[in-house]
């Protein structure tokens, strides 16, 4: 999910004071370049306000671990605030975080990189120092956004799917069904227009969007096909039809340029949310949840991510997060060990973590906590077929597609532009940015 946080001089202080330096390494066991051990050495990880839980988590079941906690805002909204902090200490030569975890899912493609002459931030996880029973236990596919030339970089927190959550109580009252379809999705939002203004059935006003619907229809706009090469097209039929679908529920009101975590949002549809395409974490952060829609219990259901007609059904992600592990880390042992427990121990992932977990296992058990609640008015198998419908052809540069959204369509789109019409200078924005990066684009 993505919370922004907040970190102060006191909280960099905490960082430098708690870490050491890069010197003396040598290539261990684990195959990267590492400095001398001491397993009695604390960690400092940081956490965004969200996975505060899973620090406390681990702190009750290893309280012979030493840990300074800094909260920071986890790059949420593509604010990139991990790797500028890391350029710094990679300056200093000093300063680096044991654990860091990133709501966003590029930054193995810049963490696995040298820069400033030092070796890269992240430690390679698939070398010994994540076992390889535990690597294997993860969905299929979920550690693709951390894997870089074959090996893994960072552990996935949780999947961010995208789905189709729904109001079943509202459906039925106004006799509608749950589309299966792109096609039907937009018909039911013309007709709800008609029916019952005021009702949306979606939302364009977060910087994710483009993972929901773009990335959602097979749109080439984010095609990562090496360290440094992507292809960007965004003027093909399925990046054209997603655009002028949303064009429609653009103005006929169904779906707003709003984002669901403003005030506006809750005081303009609570209530009024017939149906939403979104995450995996909507669950728990806007329906499920007291300070945003809070839908009451038993009406929220979730249906499978639509199809294009004649075409197969595959989603986005959006988010989800990723907990690496320093290279530069005194203590290997204990960062490891932080790192596994808080993606794969029950205590935290199915006990306390809100989100859909990448590790399989602890998704099995969350899944059945989650329909024994008796809080949703479905079963959440559409949540877990989803989890193996995330479509490949969108990966994972060091550039953020959200932030190129919010600052490139955004304002275009409050300002009555087309979506459809501004595809050209999105993917020109694309190009730039990832020029910028270093990207050969095609």
């Amino acid at each position: 999910m993505r919370v922004i946080g907040g970190v102060g001089a006191s909280a960099v202080a905490l960082t430098l004071a708690g870490c050491g330096g890069g010197g003396g390494a040598s290539v261990g066991s684990y195959g990267f370049a590492q400095v001398e051990q001491d397993d009695k050495a604390p960690i400092t990880v940081w956490v965004d306000s969200d996975r505060v839980g899973a620090a406390d988590a681990f702190k009750k079941a290893n309280a012979d671990v030493k840990i300074n906690v800094v909260t920071y805002d986890g790059s949420a909204n593509g604010s990139n605030s991990f790797r500028t902090k890391v350029q710094l200490f990679d300056r200093a030569g000093s300063g680096w975080p044991d654990v860091v975890f990133s709501t966003q899912n590029n930054d193995a493609a810049w963490a696995s990189q040298k820069t400033n002459g030092k070796e890269p931030f992240a430690a390679v996880l698939n070398g010994g120092l994540v076992p390889k029973a535990t690597l294997d236990a993860f969905t299929e596919g979920s550690l693709a956004p951390c894997t870089v030339e074959g090996k893994v970089y960072c552990l996935r927190n949780d999947l961010a799917q995208a789905v189709l959550w729904y109001d079943k109580s509202l459906l039925d009252k106004f006799g509608y069904a749950v589309p299966t379809t792109w096609e039907e999705y937009q018909a039911l939002g013309e007709k709800v227009a008609k029916e019952h203004p005021g009702y949306i059935v979606g939302t364009v006003g977060d910087p994710w969007t483009p993972e929901v619907y773009f990335w959602g229809s097979k749109c080439q706009a984010n095609g990562i096909t090496g360290p440094k090469t992507v292809t960007v097209n965004v003027e093909t039929t399925e990046c054209k039809r997603a655009a002028t679908m949303l064009d429609t529920l653009i103005k006929n009101g169904t779906t707003p340029n709003i984002s669901v975590f403003t005030p506006e949002f809750l005081k303009k549809y609570s209530g009024k949310v017939l149906m939403m395409p979104g995450p995996a974490w909507y669950a728990g952060a806007i329906f499920n949840n007291p300070q945003s829609l809070n839908v009451p219990k038993g009406q929220l259901g979730v249906g499978a991510p639509p199809a294009w007609q004649g075409d197969t059904a595959v989603t986005g992600n959006v988010g989800g997060g990723t907990w690496f592990v320093s290279s530069h880390s005194k203590n290997l042992k204990a960062a490891e060990k932080f790192v596994e427990f808080v993606t794969t121990a029950d205590d935290y992932q199915v006990n306390v973590a809100p989100g859909f977990p990448a590790y399989a296992p602890a998704a099995e058990k969350w899944i059945k906590k989650q329909e024994s609640s008796g809080y949703y008015a479905t079963d959440l198998q559409a949540l877990v077929k989803a989890g193996s419908q995330i479509w490949t052809g969108w990966g994972s540069g060091v550039f953020s597609q959200e932030a190129i959204w919010a600052k490139t369509m955004t304002p275009a789109i409050a300002g009555g532009k087309s979506i459809a019409d501004l595809l050209p200078e999105w993917g020109t924005a694309i190009k730039n940015q990832a020029q910028v990066n270093g990207y050969t684009v095609k």
